[in-house]
């Protein structure tokens, strides 16, 4: 077992494995052979410095990216990124997980209502109808159903990320990540997203999270995973970690962002 790695009781099912994934851009290496496991209703935080890797191992969960070298495991649906992926293969594993990033990507010439409505219908096979009862649910959930015959350009920036997370939870996925969800957003702002992923955590969805929000990965996250230099330096238990990290590289970044 690598030394950054500790033993976990194995209390629930693997939801996400990654071996080995690897990544460069040229002669860039992004990722370097990273391997992580995420259980089934637990939510992994991942911090560390810009450029650590962070957000392309996130993306490479979905195939987003699609690692040079490597497997990804999603709730059983296995992609070895050695092997000519097909679409079926990635249908199947991007069935089951949700995304939101850090621009909210929404459609500005569809009214709120239809832009968490639209997928529904087209991935899910679901009647207009159906789409819309179901994204009146969920908006209702992110405390927007008000919003939903207003068009992006009048939400704030934190409005519209809650309707981002509203359309992804649409589709019903099992798995959630969340790319810096709320770097684009004013402190306060950002609360209300914050407030919206401490909910669904605590209803037991499983999460990756990419995050500068400290207090967010130490107190929510059941895991947390410190990377750098497409590495994982360590990962455990997010109090030990930020009380007593193993790590020298941890501990100086620790320092840097908490003193800030």
């Amino acid at each position: 077992m690598p030394p950054h790695m500790q033993e976990k009781p194995l209390t629930k099912p693997m939801a996400i494995q990654l071996d080995s994934v690897a990544k460069k851009y040229g002669d860039h290496t992004v990722l370097n052979n990273v391997s992580l496991s995420v259980r089934e209703g637990e939510v992994t935080a991942m911090i560390g410095p810009s450029g650590a890797g962070k957000s392309t191992l996130l993306r490479c969960i979905n195939l987003l990216e699609r690692p040079d070298t490597g497997c990804i495991t999603v709730e059983g649906n296995q992609v070895d990124a050695s092997t000519n992926i097909t679409a079926k293969d990635l249908a199947a594993l991007r069935r089951n997980v949700g995304m939101v990033f850090q621009s909210f990507n929404l459609f500005p010439h569809l009214n709120v209502l239809r832009n968490v409505s639209i997928a529904q219908e087209r991935v899910l096979g679901r009647s207009r109808k159906e789409a819309d009862i179901r994204s009146m649910q969920l908006l209702e959930r992110v405390g927007l159903a008000d919003k939903g015959k207003q068009y992006p350009s009048r939400c704030s920036g934190g409005q519209q990320q809650r309707i981002a997370i509203a359309r992804a939870l649409a589709l019903d996925p099992r798995v959630m990540l969340f790319d810096e969800p709320t770097s684009a957003l004013d402190p306060e702002v950002g609360l209300e997203v914050l407030a919206v992923m401490k909910e669904l955590a605590g209803e037991g969805m499983t999460m990756v999270v990419v995050t500068h929000e400290m207090q967010f990965a130490r107190d929510v996250s059941d895991h947390l995973v410190v990377m750098a230099n497409g590495s994982i330096l360590e990962e455990g238990d997010p109090e030990q970690i930020f009380t007593n990290p193993v790590q020298p590289r941890t501990r100086e970044f620790l320092r840097a962002v908490l003193e800030r």
